[in-house]
């Protein structure tokens, strides 16, 4: 049966982008003439001739640039909107790749014509795309493709494997059962085939083969002595971390003064990811400041008629990795407030800081209203330009607030911040501090560019309806 994690389905990708590429050529060139009729495009002779040379090298530049940006390698790619965002920008790159060849060579290609050719392109890749993932996930697995998982460790890690395989959505996955010492078991395990002597036996029984090392810290001198039982069987060995505060992070392998070493604190996107975050702060943030100059104009005077000076608030906050920067914001509080801090802080049933409320008396008459609309965050826009910030992120959290997190909080910090985020267009301040970060680890989680448009859209209707601002 054909699989979509393989190299003839990556060959096969290959061919159809190559084919869709050279389709779209001789339809855009078919199609030409029928745009004469429209008053803002000039009207051209109805044999329309491409050159031959085109109908080859536009196919390699699209192959070559879907390559260079890993849109062949399936398991890079899991998620739909992942896979197409990012033949989203490989199509732009080899767009503008393929208008500079034409620049550089056939200047006569008609430029509506290419414009044509460009939608047409895209859109066969977007289709082949969806009815390929509409086809793997309607066809039933094989037998003989499960992949029958093996967990050494029955503890909590090990545990935590196994559920992972079975909510993944992957029936190819078959966790089969745990090897471990049955002495250091609380209760007996069912599941539980053998102890680590016996994992070879276990191996050839059931037919594994993947094998999971999933050993708390205190077992890992053992893992050298289980790997040499496995040895010359054909089964495949994954080591699962045991830092459960690392889970969200994105560990990869890296040269480190030649060495091979686990970078665990990488960052929780990719550096694709980061590419296309950055271009799109950098873009949408200068553009948004620019517009925004007026407003924040007006706003520094009214801060500064009612309370005199700073009107600036620079305060300390914690970003992406634990680093500090300095957040911009209007001053909304008077000039004492961090003084007074202590005195609104507030606790919930079990013992949560709330540390916003609505009728915190700090809070000044101007700045209640550049609060309730958020004019207070125009000067962050500053921030997200010099590289302090993202649009959308993880909230910026205050230091002291950061000592008393609990360990699984401080997986937040695993992406840079921003000024807008899935906790604030999901309850904003109307909840309390310990479940908003609960909201940024669901967006850590599931990022995508996507996702940050489609929070930003959310963040307008928020931001005009007032909702949870204080």
């Amino acid at each position: 049966m054909f699989r979509r994690f393989s190299t003839n389905f990556a060959l096969l990708s290959m061919a159809l982008d190559g084919f869709s590429v050279f389709a779209g050529l001789w339809l855009a060139a078919l199609f030409r003439p029928a745009l004469n009729s429209l008053d803002f495009i000039t009207p051209i002779p109805v044999q329309v001739v491409i050159p031959a040379l085109l109908y080859i090298l536009f196919p390699l530049v699209w192959i070559l640039i879907y390559s260079a940006l890993s849109i062949y390698d399936g398991r890079k790619y899991l998620r739909a909107m992942d896979e197409f965002a990012a033949l989203s920008l490989a199509m732009l790159i080899a767009s503008v790749s393929a208008a500079g060849i034409l620049y550089l060579s056939y200047r006569s290609v008609s430029r509506a014509l290419f414009v044509v050719f460009i939608v047409l392109v895209y859109l066969a890749c977007l289709v082949w795309r969806i009815l390929a993932r509409i086809y793997f996930r309607a066809q039933k697995k094989s037998p003989s493709l499960a992949r029958r998982v093996l967990v050494v460790g029955a503890g909590p890690l090990g545990q935590k494997v196994k559920t992972q395989l079975l909510e993944s959505n992957q029936p190819e996955f078959v966790p089969v059962g745990f090897v471990d010492d049955p002495s250091a078991l609380p209760a007996k395990n069912e599941e539980l085939l053998g102890g680590p002597a016996d994992i070879r036996e276990v191996l050839q029984k059931h037919s594994i083969t993947d094998v999971v090392i999933a050993l708390p810290h205190s077992a890992y001198h053992q893992m050298g002595d289980i790997v040499q039982k496995m040895e010359n069987l054909s089964v495949q060995v994954w080591v699962a971390l045991g830092f459960f505060d690392l889970a969200l992070y994105n560990t990869t392998i890296e040269d480190f003064a030649g060495i091979p070493m686990l970078d665990l604190r990488a960052s929780a996107i990719d550096d694709y990811q980061r590419m296309v975050k950055r271009a799109f702060d950098i873009f949408f943030g200068s553009i948004a400041l620019l517009l925004a100059f007026p407003l924040m104009a007006v706003s520094a005077l009214l801060v500064f008629i009612e309370d005199g000076s700073p009107v600036l608030y620079c305060p300390k906050r914690v970003g992406e990795n634990g680093r500090l920067f300095e957040m911009l914001k209007f001053r909304t509080m008077v000039r004492n407030a961090e003084q007074l801090q202590g005195q609104v802080e507030k606790r919930d049933a079990d013992g949560n800081v709330i540390h916003k409320s609505k009728d915190d008396p700090r809070v000044t008459k101007v700045g209640r209203f550049l609060r309730r609309f958020s004019l207070d965050e125009l000067p962050q826009f500053i921030n997200v330009v010099r590289g302090d910030m993202s649009l959308v992120g993880p909230r910026p959290e205050m230091p002291y607030l950061v000592e008393k997190y609990q360990p699984w909080q401080r997986k937040r910090f695993a992406i840079p911040p921003g000024i807008t985020g899935w906790w604030q267009v999901s309850g904003r301040s109307d909840k309390p501090m310990h479940l908003h970060t609960e909201d940024d680890l669901y967006y850590v989680q599931n990022y995508s560019i996507f996702l940050d448009i489609q929070i930003l859209i959310k963040t307008v209707w928020v931001v005009l309806l007032g909702r949870g601002a204080y």
